[in-house]
């Protein structure tokens, strides 16, 4: 990819590098913020997946194709026996425990994923990104996914990642720039919590709305973050639904002994990122082994054809559908057919709930901790505005109803707030006061 230093056309670019989406949003000199929309292969949107495929090829250098975020899927869906498929790769910036995936030959950091991705995405905007301007905007989370995250490690990824831009790189707390979006729906000022959820991190924080034409619009107060979000709720109607149908919680003959089959098998199943690398060699044999001292082989052979087959993608995507199905009905259908595998099962609002009960009581810590970093009580909030997929849940929203009442609870633009915020921000002439802790990419 080929970046030109010639003037931009416009004054910013916010980059919302999402765990499962990534949009783009430019900002003008009259003060404006338009997306960055793609021509996909099925219609034009502004949302671009946050995914890879990599697929062998002799007449490329290195022998390895790739492509990203719809043109990604449609690669897979083509030619899955084929190819690999990474989702969600974002979750593993502060894993000090990942070092590289391996794929075909090639083993690939995440900073070289992540300049794959950006070299894509950049392409697939074709003249609406011709030119970069020299100020660039970049989201991160309050707090990373993992249980011992890194955010130095992650600093420095990032920083591997967007220097194939060739610009310097400013980071600003994500939900801060959707309170930036929300910020230009407001005439008067007001106090304002910001709780965004992604595919990885529930971050939170409060800003001081203050009146348009104010010196400094929004001044902010305090954030947290918690590394439970959208995936975590996903894993959840895994693990309670699915996992047991393949095997999870059976048992297996090892000489006169019955013994559990360890849960390590399926903890590939929780990370997106790494279940598309399940399909080595070594990973099938194991379970080979496993299936013929099962006490259920049909089970373990069912693991096996969700691995072997690349069947991933599309059992995440009727998991998708089911969780945003319960969103607005009270009970909803999970259904998975493939030629190897068939699952169907009805569920209940109120089942998904109990197994995301334990989440949500961490989220609802999480935001008590955002209100007492700032000094408040959430009768001095006067607008929360809840963006990212997983706040169209009704148990999440319910959460933030109990805390500040259905009356301050505003929504909307769920996916493309954080992109729309960072561009305006990228539009004041100090930075300073919007950068997160780690500060500017030189």
């Amino acid at each position: 990819m080929s970046i030109e230093q010639a003037a931009a056309p416009f004054t910013a670019l916010g980059i919302d590098f999402g765990t499962t989406n990534s949009v783009l949003a430019r900002s003008t000199a009259d003060s404006a913020a338009d997306l960055v929309e793609f021509a996909a292969p099925d219609a034009m949107t502004s949302v671009f997946r946050s995914a890879l495929c990599f697929w062998q090829d002799g007449d490329r250098r290195g022998g390895l194709a790739h492509e990203a975020g719809p043109w990604a899927i449609a690669e897979f869906l083509d030619f899955p026996q084929g190819s690999r498929f990474l989702q969600s790769f974002k979750s593993v910036a502060a894993s000090s425990t990942f070092e590289h995936a391996n794929l075909f030959e090639k083993r690939l950091r995440f900073e070289e994923l992540g300049q794959t991705f950006l070299r894509h995405l950049i392409d697939h905007a074709g003249s609406a990104l011709a030119n970069l301007p020299e100020r660039v905007i970049v989201g991160r989370p309050v707090r990373y996914v993992g249980s011992r995250p890194d955010p130095a490690l992650a600093r420095a990824r990032y920083d591997a990642m967007f220097s194939v831009l060739g610009r310097p790189v400013h980071y600003v707390y994500e939900p801060l720039g959707a309170a930036y979006s929300f910020a230009t729906r407001l005439s008067e000022p007001a106090t304002l919590l910001v709780a965004d959820f992604g595919g990885g991190t529930s971050d939170f924080s409060i800003v001081r709305i203050n009146a348009p034409g104010s010196a400094k619009r929004c001044v902010p107060l305090g954030s947290a973050g918690i590394g439970i979000a959208g995936d975590r709720f996903d894993f959840r109607i895994m693990d309670h639904l699915i996992l047991p149908l393949l095997g999870k919680g059976g048992t297996y003959k090892s000489f006169d002994k019955v013994l559990e089959i360890p849960a390590g098998h399926f903890t590939d199943f929780g990370d997106w990122s790494r279940l598309a690398l399940m399909r080595n060699r070594r990973t099938l044999d194991e379970l080979a082994r496993l299936k013929r001292a099962a006490t259920d082989p049909a089970a373990i052979g069912r693991m096996i054809a969700v691995i072997e087959h690349e069947l991933g993608y599309g059992l995440y995507e009727a998991v998708g559908q089911l969780k945003r199905a319960l969103s607005t009905q009270d009970h909803a259908e999970f259904r998975f057919e493939s030629e190897d595998l068939t699952i169907a099962a009805d569920v209940t609002r109120a089942q998904f709930e109990s197994w995301i009960a334990p989440d949500l009581a961490r989220i609802a810590e999480t935001v008590d901790g955002a209100l007492l970093g700032a000094g408040l009580v959430p009768e001095q909030i006067d607008h929360v505005f809840l963006t990212g997929g997983s706040s169209l849940i009704p148990a999440v929203r319910t959460l933030f109803e109990q805390r500040f009442g259905a009356e301050r609870i505003a929504c909307g633009d769920e996916l493309t707030s954080i992109a729309h915020g960072l561009a305006l921000i990228g539009q004041t002439p100090d930075l300073g006061d919007w950068l997160a802790a780690d500060g500017v990419a030189g």
